[in-house]
């Protein structure tokens, strides 16, 4: 019996938000007639027979009526996705000796196929497009819809098609493969939100401002309805633009779930998960890994409204990835690292009925209720997150009065400024806000003043329960001030406001007495 007819197209898959590269093996040979695909595919691999098929008849072909084998290596991991369609159905024609795949040769390519042979997008073409740089690829071969993801990816060739016939009739030299252009369509603005919005609240103005310019975790705990979320619902107003590489990045996540319209993402991510969502979805996983919440918040904001409502599996799980800024979910067939580097924005009432300290109303709960509603923020949670503001009711008059807050672009304005500080100071250390400084480069970038130390001595000894952790995060959030106000050393009086922002873990149940704001200095 005479031997098949093996044809190869280069295609690749999805590990997490990164593309691997995929050989598509298919063997065309006589034997019992059948269709089978080896090398660990997904089921949506499997059922792309069916889809082969029909799409093959729509473009004036049919399936052989032969054994048709198809390998995809390396064949020790496993393949998920329907982008393996086309470069299969490719394979198919090529092994049957209909056509020669000079057209395709140096490009990976992708594509879903619909059963009128219509190509669909696909997931991770930007991912697949930054491979094929990486490899030295001549370009990629995407469905059109997709195709503004690659074309963010400069040194490349981006093909695209809308049908099967197309690339057919490319292969057959009938008419070149058609070359990607950007299309003119634009995304919808967001809502008008300003912080000019918001009125009174000038200490949760300040900590949101000093948050946003280092990178700063925040919580915001008060009683129901003074404007917690309002004021976390506008920090994306006052975030600096992001780069071109934070952009790349970005897009790279959302691109490999699907959810990019086109082009890059300018926009930096505000995610708002509710707080019944489950822990994979927070922290990411499944049995292939997929991104959550934390790594869709990459390069933005991730808010917990009323935090202490999520499960406690949830909260915890965050501990790794606040400190580390990535996530690592393992599973058997291997390790995923997937990135994480946003900031936390919460809120909390500081008691379950959420009157606790304050003037507009008594507090109904229960001391233990109190000591249980509290516990769901452990120690070590509370302790990652650099400022913990109290959010006083506003003042009548203040909430109905003419007189606004300072608009978002007047605050954006200082922000940009103090992160280019940061940006000069920390770039040696491939870093970009102060949040991110690891110890070493805090002590070799930081320049805390003798009057600084004597202060955060004072503060260990009246305190007791200050962790090496908080001490440095207390010197970072001082840092952050220093920068905003155009200043290099850290003095006593930037470590005394950086302390004043750790109201929730300091705050004793049984005095029900608000606190104060900052101190100004």
């Amino acid at each position: 019996m005479p031997a098949g007819v093996l044809a190869a197209v280069r295609s690749s898959t999805l590990i997490g938000i990164d593309a691997v590269p995929i050989d598509v093996e298919v063997d065309v040979a006589f034997g019992l007639p059948g269709y089978h695909v080896v090398g660990l595919p997904a089921q949506t691999v499997r059922e792309g027979g069916v889809r082969i098929r029909s799409a093959l008849e729509q473009a004036g072909h049919n399936l052989p009526n032969k054994k048709i084998t198809v390998n995809l290596a390396p064949a020790d991991m496993r393949k998920p996705g329907s982008a393996l369609d086309l470069p299969i159905a490719l394979g198919v024609l090529a092994g049957e000796e209909l056509y020669r795949l000079d057209a395709v040769e140096g490009l990976i390519v992708l594509g879903e196929l619909g059963l009128d042979g219509s190509l669909r997008a696909v997931r991770g073409v930007l991912a697949a497009a930054m491979l094929a740089r990486e490899k030295r690829c001549r370009g990629v071969l995407v469905p059109e819809i997709s195709a503004e993801e690659a074309l963010v990816v400069e040194g490349i060739e981006v093909y695209c098609a809308s049908k099967l016939g197309e690339v057919i009739a490319a292969l057959a030299g009938v008419e070149p493969l058609r070359v990607a252009r950007a299309s003119t369509r634009r995304v919808a603005p967001r809502p008008a939100l300003d912080m000019s919005d918001v009125r009174g609240q000038a200490t949760a103005r300040v900590a949101v401002e000093v948050a946003v310019a280092g990178g700063h975790n925040l919580l915001f705990t008060g009683p129901p309805g003074i404007g917690k979320t309002m004021l976390a619902r506008r920090i994306p107003t006052i975030l600096p633009p992001m780069s071109h590489g934070e952009a790349l990045e970005t897009t790279k996540i959302y691109s490999a779930l699907g959810l990019v319209e086109g082009g890059l993402v300018r926009e930096r991510p505000f995610r708002a998960p509710h707080h019944s969502v489950s822990t994979a979805a927070l922290i990411g996983g499944g049995s292939s890994p997929r991104p959550g919440e934390i790594t869709l918040a990459h390069n933005g904001v991730l808010f917990l409204d009323e935090i202490p409502e999520f499960s406690r599996a949830s909260i915890e799980a965050l501990r790794q990835p606040l400190e580390d800024r990535t996530v690592t979910i393992g599973r058997v067939g291997g390790t995923t690292r997937l990135p994480a580097s946003f900031v936390l924005v919460a809120s909390a009432n500081p008691c379950p009925c959420g009157w606790h300290g304050s003037e507009v109303r008594t507090c109904a709960c229960a001391t233990g209720s109190k000591v249980r509603y509290r516990s769901r923020l452990s120690g070590p949670i509370l302790d990652r997150i650099d400022l913990q503001v109290r959010v006083p009711p506003v003042e009548l008059a203040a909430l109905r009065g003419e007189e606004s807050g300072e608009s978002s672009e007047a605050i954006r304005v200082r922000v940009e400024i103090a992160r280019e500080r940061q940006a000069r100071r920390l770039r040696p250390h491939g870093m970009r806000t102060n949040a991110e400084m690891t110890p070493a480069v805090m002590r070799a970038t930081c320049r805390v003043l003798d009057s600084a130390e004597h202060r955060i001595a004072q503060l260990h000894k009246v305190r007791g329960g200050m962790t090496g952790r908080s001490v440095d995060r207390l010197i970072k959030v001082a840092q952050t001030i220093v920068d905003l106000r155009g200043r290099t050393d850290i003095d006593g009086f930037a470590i005394l406001e950086a302390a004043s922002y750790r109201a929730f873990d300091d705050d004793p149940i049984e005095d029900p007495r608000p606190r104060s704001g900052a101190l100004s200095c």
